[in-house]
């Protein structure tokens, strides 16, 4: 009996190491999952945004798949940058002086002049479409804007015949003029303003607001020499989920047509960007922090 079970654990330790060879290794091969073989987001083709026969921001860039535009008051900010004709699709962005430059960081050119000096650059094409905006619903007594020295260039005092002089540190008003709305002559009033205002002054005079307070004309702000500034141009968001997206439009040095921007991040929602961008904001151009947003407060 003693012999019986000498003899069957034998059988048993060379059963055991006669396995396959070939199973032991091949379950030691891992295939590979579905993760690693999807592509991601910024690999997949790109949803059809553009309309290149919009006429305006609202008609040329269309919303993502599931987000719908945010409503905007009739006359307001809102409405009438939404509303901002654009030059037909595949304009390049063109500099003061008449050149053109071939950088890439753009889907669409606004239809407004640049001037014929260097002078509309980033901040001052914040402020040139906030005084195109007050201008054409007749608020006169609400454009002004600081100058860089705390000077308070007031458009309806410009209006009644007053024009702005700068000596050195020393800046004043003198009359000598007839009253005149017109928009030559607002033109000319924009044109002093931007030649003595830039992104520290408008950051002086703008107040922060938390990302999740955005709303469109708000504005992404680095007060600074040098600084930069770009605006929030339009707004939509997605309603099942709650996530909300948004347009930005700048000039540059030199000064340059105002041109709505690229998302350089996420290829798939471009031009949008989402509010849901992390501590940095990256735009084709320059990166801003959440703690930049910032709104007129008239």
């Amino acid at each position: 009996m003693k012999k019986l079970l000498i003899i069957i654990l034998l059988l048993l330790l060379t059963a055991c190491s006669n396995s396959n060879p070939a199973q032991t290794t091949k379950s030691t091969v891992q295939e590979p999952t579905q993760a690693s073989v999807t592509p991601s987001p910024a690999q997949e083709k790109p949803k059809i945004i553009i309309n290149p026969n919009g006429k305006t921001v609202q008609e040329r860039i269309r919303v993502p798949e599931g987000f719908e535009r945010i409503a905007a008051e009739n006359n307001s900010f809102g409405q009438y940058l939404r509303a901002l004709p654009v030059k037909p699709d595949g304009t390049k962005i063109q500099l003061y002086n008449g050149e053109v430059t071939e950088k890439d960081v753009h889907v669409a050119v606004l239809d407004i002049d640049v001037g014929n000096r260097d002078l509309q650059q980033c901040a001052d094409a914040v402020m040139r479409l906030r005084a195109e905006y007050l201008y054409s619903q007749g608020l006169y007594k609400r454009i002004h804007f600081n100058l860089t020295n705390g000077f308070n260039a007031d458009y309806w005092k410009w209006m009644n015949g007053n024009r702005i002089v700068v000596k050195g540190n020393n800046t004043y008003w003198v009359k000598n003029a007839n009253y005149s709305k017109e928009y030559s002559s607002f033109r000319k009033y924009l044109d002093v303003v931007f030649a003595y205002a830039g992104t520290l002054s408008l950051s002086q005079e703008m107040k922060k607001e938390p990302v999740e307070n955005m709303q469109i004309g708000d504005v992404f702000l680095k007060g600074a020499t040098p600084g930069h500034a770009v605006i929030v141009l339009d707004m939509a968001e997605n309603k099942k989920t709650g996530e909300k997206i948004f347009l930005t439009a700048q000039s540059y040095m030199p000064a340059q047509s105002i041109h709505i921007l690229k998302n350089p991040e996420n290829e798939a929602l471009s031009p949008w960007y989402s509010t849901n961008f992390g501590s940095s904001l990256k735009t084709p151009e320059w990166n801003f922090n959440q703690n930049q947003l910032m709104r007129f407060e008239n």
